[in-house]
């Protein structure tokens, strides 16, 4: 492929995307999947390999770029590549391909409670002291030594000089040698993060998503708190709940807002507990859409394109949550009624999704093209519709994704 052709079809995509997201009709259906750990299965090498080697992580995703032809690339290095920055800061809240798991098992988040029901003040008085002091030393095993640290605020003059004297011990110098190992191993990352995005623009392949954040509510109940904590502190202290989330809030937008920085307008909303099966609509309305909204608006203010993914079912929700701009952002949907988001949000939002990960893996291609059929039928019925699975790919039959990808090619076509 020349370097004009390539250049075509980077063009070609963008706009394919462009179109889908504002409620047109392109030449045909997008379609684009978050490939998980799918390329390493059909490369031949073991999940723990496309964490922890460079060369084969890199090979057996041009592959599988090359012979599925999405319309956009996922980016293996930032989402995959990070094995020995989990190793060497010892990180609790993973068990990853090898390493607590087998080599060829995705890694597994371990929830837990990693702020107490007792530190909301401590958390609202000074978020990033709390971060460095208490958050840090129970996920990071290699950070222990942080609970020591001085809090930073006190370090203002000559007159706190002598707080420094807390760093002056073995377990701080290791901890702070294995921080800068760490950060090493994340410049590694990058750097294959930069050369594998060369490589595909060179393929004519186009970015996924310039920046991932979360909505502030599931920052809380995924990462600090734990599901259950978070579900019990809506009733027991929905007070401080609710100030933590909106403290929490201009932080994802700081994050959100890399994807400007980065030149890549697509924003990635991953979303866990503001579904039908979690939470009441009463308490959707009052502690999990109202930041989250805000966020959806305030990338849209900014020119970028938020790509919202609803993991799980949330049937319920979808005519409060198209209160939105239309035609300026995704919705990704995975267990959602996705024929009734299509009738309710159709004329608001592009919606993406959702082959069925059953039908991927259990199922035949002749299964993956009715339900991909059915799909263009009816959710892609006058634009604004992108064919993807229902989630992430790990185990899915090469030959059912190929289905996927080549039926929604040669069908899926508005000109």
């Amino acid at each position: 492929m020349g370097k004009t052709s390539a250049e075509e079809f980077l063009q070609q995509r963008e706009k394919r995307i462009n179109d889908a997201v504002a409620l047109r009709e392109p030449d045909r259906v997008p379609v684009m999947c978050i490939f998980g750990f799918f390329p390493a299965r059909i490369g031949g090498i073991t999940f723990e390999d496309a964490m922890y080697d460079y060369d084969k992580t890199m090979q057996a995703w041009i592959r599988t770029m090359v012979e599925f032809q999405p319309d956009v690339y996922d980016d293996p290095f930032t989402s995959r590549f990070f094995g020995r920055i989990l190793e060497r800061l010892d990180y609790k809240q993973f068990r990853w391909p090898g390493h607590g798991v087998a080599p060829d098992l995705s890694f597994q988040y371990v929830e837990d409670e990693y702020m107490k029901a007792g530190e909301y003040d401590a958390f609202l008085l000074d978020q990033s002291d709390f971060m460095l002091r208490r958050y840090w030393p129970r996920i990071f095993g290699s950070l222990r030594a942080f609970e020591n640290f001085f809090s930073i605020p006190g370090l203002y003059s000559y007159a706190g000089f002598g707080k420094l004297a807390t760093l002056d011990s073995p377990e701080m110098a290791k901890a702070l040698e294995d921080l800068m190992a760490a950060a090493r191993e994340s410049k590694k990352m990058l750097a294959g993060s930069a050369e594998y995005g060369e490589k595909m623009r060179e393929l004519g392949f186009p970015p996924q998503f310039g920046a991932m954040v979360h909505a502030p509510f599931d920052v809380i109940s995924d990462f600090l708190r734990g599901t259950v904590g978070a579900m019990l502190d809506m009733y027991r202290m929905p007070d401080k709940l609710l100030e933590a989330v909106e403290q929490i809030y201009p932080f994802m937008v700081q994050n959100g807002l890399g994807a400007k920085r980065n030149g890549i307008p697509r924003v990635f909303m991953p979303l866990h507990k503001g579904i039908d099966s979690f939470m009441s609509p009463d308490q959707f309305k009052t502690f999990y859409w109202p930041t989250l909204k805000r966020l959806i608006l305030a990338f849209i203010d900014e020119g970028l394109t938020p790509f919202v993914f609803w993991e799980g079912d949330c049937t319920s929700r979808l005519d409060l949550i198209g209160d939105i701009p239309k035609g300026k952002a995704v919705y990704m949907f995975e267990a959602t009624n996705i024929f009734k988001a299509k009738e309710v949000l159709g004329d608001v939002v592009c919606i993406r999704g959702n082959v069925p990960l059953s039908i991927l893996l259990a199922g035949t291609p002749d299964d993956v093209k009715g339900y991909c059929k059915k799909l263009i039928d009816v959710v892609g019925k006058g634009g604004g519709f992108i064919m993807d699975a229902s989630t992430n790919l790990d185990d899915a039959k090469p030959e059912n994704l190929k289905a996927m990808f080549e039926f929604t090619k040669d069908y899926g076509r508005y000109q």
